[in-house]
């Protein structure tokens, strides 16, 4: 109940006394098209009848045939329901908390003042006393009815609880017992339509002029919509009339808060620990009772929302999310909880037989089984004596008065009817994992029983049960998206029914293949979002046992791919089945591995149409993983591979030319062409030398794709494979040099440079080793850059090759390296040795070239200029704990200095410097000159 807000009726179905109160009335907007007639049985109501009698007889007779009025509520009680606490007892209503007592003593003391009732809408004013030193307070009030029932109402106390206030009671009585004392007035629609245009005008103005500050936006909005022609408001005959009340057609009962019921229950859920929390859901539960005495249909409104709260309690969800934390007691009743089925479903049977708490199917098997039970005819002494556990042996017992029957049969037909029902799955992960479990014992006990001529005959007829036993079966045509699997029991059938009647069992296992739970999330050949089954438990939060389900789906797959060998029809039936309804590429796997060693035996040839059942399911792993990277994508290529190349070379061609749709280029380009090219795959697939190279050649061509998609990773891999052709090789090469141009990285360049280098390529290495040189930078502080070592080779190449090459990579060195350190060390190593053994091995110099002298005294510029540069950023924000380390910094710079001829002049020069331009940093100063003079 919602007393500050003044909201419409929900909706809720009418009760009895609802529907004789009457049809119901027309919701008013302004026109008299949307009015009923004036029927005289309603008006005659037990309140002020002569009063409205007279106000009527002032009215146009057009305008009364039009107007239907209700009554107020007709009795006090009617208010006292939504107001008191408790009823009976009556004692209970003059307590002075209960807001209908509160409101009465309003009443009485003459607080309820100029109260107007317009249509279906009555207000008024309530004065009541303050507190003593306090003033008194003025709430306005206002009501909506309709049919004798109080549809909305609002207070100026904002007293938010789900029963009435004290005000609006005082209202409402002031209503009942003073009628005659309440001014009448026709809905607002009715009074709109008899004034004239002026009247209109002026009669809005001064409404806007009363209340301007509130209503003036709202106004010119209306009046701006109103000017324009084609907007909504013109489109729309009438205008609304608060007024006016609900419509004939509409329901109508008494007003309730639902969302304030549903937070209040809540909150005292939440407090549940206290005793005032228990009373007041005591309290809301008697007052359940009392609505559905008095035949209101909120009455059941209300008690379906608390239960929701009730059954949304935080933790009942986490006992239903874990499966922990509850009592034996507290699971056995989860799992009968003015077996209910939730959702819409067309399942048959909600209440499954298999996993009730009571086990029916179990016991009644268990029974009848325990009657067919042969006795021991011998007893061990020594019952542990690690003996192998005898197989129990039963017997047909004849059932009496029913003639050919047995309780051997019964038995079989019980369990097969129990399991085979098609039955929601239940709620909470301890139920579901009852259903699991008893399947599994159920199954158990079939299975010790061994099958004779009349028992085969049963399940035969069964099975045929089963399969047109239309939504009363989980194997008839048509599953429901909650139902139960049937792979654990279809597993049994199938290979009981096999080697009696191979096409029922088909049949049967192929019917039970389906996944109706991700069928409906994942339809016929939509990938798996993602390999791994866990993630399926986030997306069916509810399917507890998930996972355990598809792994039995796939088990019953793979039972039938082992069966069928040595079959093409039927192997290519259970593919297709596989391929509609397993919808997890790890499981899919799996079965494309058992069916590859099923194929293959070590001691019979292989069965070539298996292993491409293997290959195809291996091919539909890869695609519908290729954009989902696991741990194991490397070893489902691998085994691919192999897969192909256990059924022939142009199976694994064919896997290289349509690479696109299966792998990414680094798979392709180190995994398949590498893995498909190596000694070892040749001597297996014994190829002559044209089919060698024709492999060879595809292999190839998918490198060279693979480096044109993706060179940062596939560059290298491309050339190691095409270094036996040349022209191949000169392609991938010409790859690598565009891949430059357009962003190849300089680790990646140097990668591929030293390749080339240790393949006795130096030239090229020297070219690709500029390329890098040209993309890289190293800061004045980075001379532990990942890139130094890789810097030092190419510098050392390019000496090796001679003095043009030397010539030509220090601009490079000079623009892409500032770290002084680096600079230097580069220097010196080039002046070590004399630049120049050629490709033949010939000295192209005689003597090291020197410091001084070009192509390196355009270096020792750039080491100096370095030095100089580092240590001005170095002292802008050194402190004192690092003066050490620039001490032995400058050592180092002097050492580069005296390269130079006149070095140390510059060095001498350039200390005054750094003296006079951190003379403030005296300590250090001091140890400068202590060190250098």
């Amino acid at each position: 109940m919602e007393p500050p807000a003044a909201k419409r009726s929900r909706g809720c179905p009418a009760g009895p006394e609802e529907r004789d109160a009457g049809a119901g009335a027309a919701r008013g907007r302004g026109r008299p098209e949307a009015l009923l007639d004036l029927s005289a049985k309603r008006v005659a109501e037990s309140w002020a009848f002569e009063q409205v009698e007279e106000r009527f007889s002032r009215v146009p007779e057009p305008v009364q045939k039009r107007i239907v009025f209700w009554s107020f509520p007709r009795s006090e009680r009617e208010i006292c329901m939504y107001s008191s606490l408790g009823y009976p007892p009556p004692e209970g209503e003059h307590d002075a908390r209960v807001p209908f007592t509160r409101g009465l003593h309003l009443l009485q003391s003459g607080a309820v003042d100029r109260v107007l009732q317009v249509g279906f809408h009555l207000s008024g004013n309530i004065c009541e006393p303050g507190s003593p030193g306090e003033p008194e307070r003025l709430y306005h009030v206002s009501i909506s009815f309709d049919r004798c029932k109080i549809t909305s109402v609002s207070c100026g106390c904002d007293n938010r609880d789900l029963f009435y206030c004290a005000h609006v009671v005082a209202l409402s009585l002031y209503r009942i017992r003073h009628a005659r004392q309440v001014e009448l007035r026709l809905p607002i629609s009715e009074t709109l339509s008899q004034m004239n245009r002026d009247q209109l005008q002026k009669f809005v103005q001064y409404l806007i002029s009363a209340h301007h500050t509130e209503v003036l936006p709202t106004a010119q909005r209306l009046a701006d919509e109103i000017l324009l022609l084609g907007s909504e408001i013109n489109l729309v005959n009438g205008a609304p009339d608060p007024t006016a009340g609900a419509g004939i057609e509409d329901a109508n009962c008494w007003h309730l808060d639902e969302e304030q019921i549903q937070e209040q229950v809540k909150q005292l859920l939440s407090n549940g620990g206290y005793y005032g929390a228990s009373q007041q859901l005591r309290s809301m539960f008697s007052k359940v009772r009392e609505m559905l005495r008095m035949r209101d249909s909120n009455g059941a409104r209300m008690l379906i929302l608390m239960t929701e709260q009730f059954l949304q309690d935080p933790r009942l969800a986490l006992w239903r999310q874990q499966g922990a934390g509850m009592t034996d007691k507290c699971r056995q009743l989860w799992d009968e909880l003015e077996l209910i089925q939730k959702g819409s479903t067309c399942i048959t049977n909600t209440e499954g037989w298999v996993g009730h708490p009571l086990d029916p199917i179990g016991c009644l098997c268990r029974a009848l089984l325990e009657a067919c039970r042969l006795e021991e005819e011998t007893l061990t002494l020594y019952p542990d004596s690690g003996l192998e556990k005898r197989k129990v042996a039963y017997q047909h017992v004849p059932v009496p008065g029913s003639p050919g029957e047995s309780y051997l049969v019964l038995a079989l037909e019980v369990a097969l009817l129990g399991l085979g029902q098609q039955r929601a799955l239940p709620e909470g992960l301890y139920a579901q994992d009852k259903v699991v479990r008893n399947e599994e014992q159920l199954l158990a006990l079939l299975e010790e029983v061994e099958l004779d001529e009349r028992l085969v005959q049963v399940l035969r007829k069964q099975a045929g049960l089963l399969l047109e036993g239309g939504p009363f079966s989980g194997f008839g045509e048509v599953l429901f998206r909650e139902s139960v699997p049937m792979h654990t029991c279809a597993r049994y059938l199938f290979t009981a029914l096999l080697p009696h009647d191979p096409d029922l069992a088909y049949r049967l296992a192929l019917r039970a293949m389906r996944l109706p739970v991700l069928e409906t999330a994942f339809p016929a050949g939509e990938p798996h979002p993602s390999p791994l089954d866990s993630i399926m438990s986030n997306r069916f939060p509810r399917w507890f046992i998930l996972g355990h389900l598809e792994t039995r789906q796939c088990e019953l797959a793979s039972t039938m791919l082992t069966a069928a060998k040595g079959d093409p029809k039927w192997l290519h039936t259970v593919l297709g089945s596989i391929q509609q309804n397993i919808h997890s590429p790890a499981l899919l796997f799996k079965l494309a591995q058992d069916a590859c060693k099923t194929a293959t035996p070590v001691s019979a040839p292989p069965d070539t149409t298996l292993l491409g059942i293997a290959l195809e399911l291996g091919l539909q792993v890869m695609r519908m993983t290729l954009n989902v990277m696991t741990w194991r994508r490397r070893e489902m290529v691998r085994w691919l591979v192999n897969c192909a190349t256990e059924i022939g070379p142009q199976a694994l061609m064919n896997i290289m030319q349509n690479w696109y749709s299966l792998f990414t280029p680094v798979e392709a380009a180190t995994i398949v062409a590498v893995t498909g090219t190596t000694h070892a795959t040749l001597l297996r697939l014994q190829l002559d030398t044209p089919r060698r190279e024709e492999l060879w050649a595809c292999a190839r061509t998918l490198a060279l794709q693979c480096a044109m998609k993706d060179p940062q990773n596939c560059a290298l891999p491309a050339l190691t494979l095409c270094e036996k052709n040349h022209s191949a090789f000169e392609a991938a090469y010409q790859i690598v040099l565009d891949a430059a141009a357009g962003g190849l990285g300089h680790a990646h360049l140097f990668t591929v440079a030293r390749y080339m280098e240790h393949r006795g390529l130096p030239l090229r290495a020297y070219k690709l080793a500029t390329l890098a040189l040209a993309q890289l930078s190293i800061a004045f502080n980075q001379d532990s850059h990942p890139a130094v070592n890789d810097v030092l080779w190419a510098c050392s190449l390019s000496h090796s090759l001679g003095r043009h090459e030397l010539s030509a990579i220090v601009p490079l060195i000079i623009r892409s390296i500032h770290c002084a350190p680096m600079l230097s060390d580069i220097l010196r190593r080039w002046t070590l040795s004399a630049p120049g053994l050629g490709p033949l091995g010939a000295r192209r110099a005689a003597k090291p070239l020197g410091a001084d002298r070009a192509p390196l005294c355009q270096l020792l510029d750039a080491a100096v200029t370095a030095y100089i540069t580092t240590s001005h950023s170095r002292l802008t924000h050194i402190s004192p704990r690092h003066y050490g380390d620039f001490i032995e910094f400058l050592g180092k710079a002097r050492e580069t200095f005296l390269l130079a001829p006149d070095g140390h002049l510059q060095f001498a020069q350039f200390l005054e410097n750094l003296k006079q331009t951190y003379k403030g940093k005296k300590k250090l100063m001091l140890l400068v000159r202590e060190r250098f003079g």
